[in-house]
């Protein structure tokens, strides 16, 4: 291995041992969800702040992806990103009912998800479901990818 390989891997090495992996939720506490859609599959991760040390730190709870499917293939970045939110919410139930949450994206058009006046089926489908967090979610996006 060359110099920088190993320099590398020590350095992940200490990410992972310096920065909790996994927390458990503390219910009263906000949430944040992180979501992320490409041309090959959805992920999020939801995430929390505990403070260690006096210090706020960021840790995760849990991490979820799949694979898009062949017809979801079709559907656009804005769509894609939306799909992911609505996935997202649909898996991690059990730990978003009810929780105050963030969801972190870098895509627009979610935000504007809850509020189209017209929406494809698709879209109005998604939309009814995120009925249930419409008290509890706040959508903030962050200005990495624009699309």
């Amino acid at each position: 291995m060359t110099i920088d390989k190993v320099k590398a891997f020590e350095a992940l090495r200490q990410a992972f041992t310096t920065v909790p992996l996994s927390l458990m939720p503390d219910f009263p506490l906000p949430l944040k969800l992180y979501i992320d859609a490409s041309g090959e599959g959805l992920g999020a991760a939801l995430h929390k702040v505990q403070i260690l040390n006096d210090k706020p730190v960021e840790g995760s709870i849990c991490f979820i992806s799949r694979q898009i499917k062949p017809t979801e293939s079709r559907y656009g970045a804005s769509q894609m990103e939306c799909l992911c939110l609505f996935w997202a919410l649909e898996k991690l139930n059990y730990f978003l009912e009810g929780c105050v949450f963030g969801v972190i994206t870098d895509c627009t058009a979610v935000k504007s998800l809850l509020h189209m006046k017209t929406p494809n089926r698709h879209m109005l489908r998604w939309q009814i479901a995120m009925q249930a967090y419409r008290g509890n979610m706040t959508i903030v996006h962050k200005d990495e990818n624009i699309h």
